[in-house]
């Protein structure tokens, strides 16, 4: 036999201790014995979180061996759905999509309307994926490149462009991007990608951002054209689209992602249970391939790496939200 096999065998053993542990030490707090698994989803039902977070429940349902319901919350950049999961109780039946829009951007610009804290309030158990926002027009009008956008802005004294909610970073990175160049960009807001890409296709409103998870199908389709990307770098699975920052603006650069979240003061064990599950989850190869086909990257932190992200990102987003000017009306 080889050595490498045999090596293997204590690896593998403490491996599978590691992930049975919190399994355990959960079930002897009675959880997850009395009833279904509320998912809070602060978006409208049809969007890419929605997909998203349906495809997690069914998947970690399995790993868990109970029901995951999923809630549809939408409303206030994400903030109505998240101050429901806020106010919930601590028990491990309720769980949230936690999301930059909701969380990082919407704990400053709603700070007069919400009464919890990002991360005081929440314990963030992990990510679920990553994927940049990309600014998309209908096919088959003068306006080819994010240049042509611009100078259509301009010659027409401004362009609209719709988001999924006032304050989300999608409307951020629209106002950035205004600035930068010189023009006028008019936000308008629709509570659903379903109602927003409807206008867009029918004429309605000349551009939308969205995040790519969203528009992936469209732009694969060709009923949707992307300008530009605010992705750091290129993704490998559209490397045609360029990203704001290969075009001369640096400063409309943002990665969104999407998190799985329980109230503060959820038992640890629990806790840990969630993030096994998280993790199974996203090892599936079923669930891997879902995630690419709506080109998101899955995420990679967990626990306290996940709380101490959140964190961080509320802390870089806040400067960002009071000098845009945006606010909740």
């Amino acid at each position: 036999m080889s050595p490498h096999r045999t090596g293997r065998r204590p690896l593998l053993a403490a491996g599978l201790a590691l992930l049975s542990a919190p399994r355990l030490q959960a079930a002897e707090t009675g959880w997850p014995r009395q009833g279904p698994i509320r998912l809070i989803v602060p978006f409208g039902t049809g969007g890419a979180t929605d997909i998203v977070a349906r495809v997690f429940a069914e998947a970690m349902s399995r790993h868990l061996g109970q029901t995951i319901v999923v809630e549809n919350r939408p409303g206030a950049g994400a903030t109505i759905g998240t101050t429901v999961a806020a106010r919930a109780p601590a028990d491990g039946y309720t769980l949230v999509i936690s999301t930059i829009s909701g969380m990082a951007v919407g704990q400053t610009l709603y700070r007069d309307r919400i009464h919890w804290d990002a991360d005081r309030d929440f314990a963030h158990i992990g990510m679920i994926l990553q994927t940049p926002w990309i600014l998309c027009v209908k096919p088959g009008s003068a306006v080819r490149t994010l240049a042509d956008w611009l100078a259509a802005a301009k010659r027409q004294g401004g362009l609209a462009f719709g988001t999924t909610g006032v304050g989300s970073v999608a409307h951020l990175l629209g106002v950035q991007l205004a600035r930068a160049a010189g023009v006028t960009m008019e936000h308008v807001p629709y509570r659903s990608l379903t109602q927003s890409s409807a206008d867009l296709l029918s004429g309605t409103i000349p551009g939308i951002v969205e995040s790519l998870t969203a528009t992936s199908s469209f732009i694969r389709s060709g009923s949707m054209l992307p300008l530009a990307s605010s992705a750091s770098e290129r993704s490998p699975l559209f490397p045609d689209i360029p990203s704001f920052r290969d075009l001369g603006f640096p400063q409309v650069v943002a990665d969104g992602w999407a998190g799985l979240a329980a109230p503060a003061g959820t038992p640890a064990p629990v806790l840990d249970a969630l993030a096994l599950a998280l993790r199974a989850a996203q090892a599936e190869p079923g669930v891997r391939q879902r995630l690419a086909e709506m080109s998101s990257t899955p995420g990679q932190v967990y626990r306290e790496e996940a709380q101490a992200f959140v964190r961080q990102q509320v802390a870089a987003w806040a400067p960002v939200v009071r000098a845009s000017g945006a606010t909740p009306d």
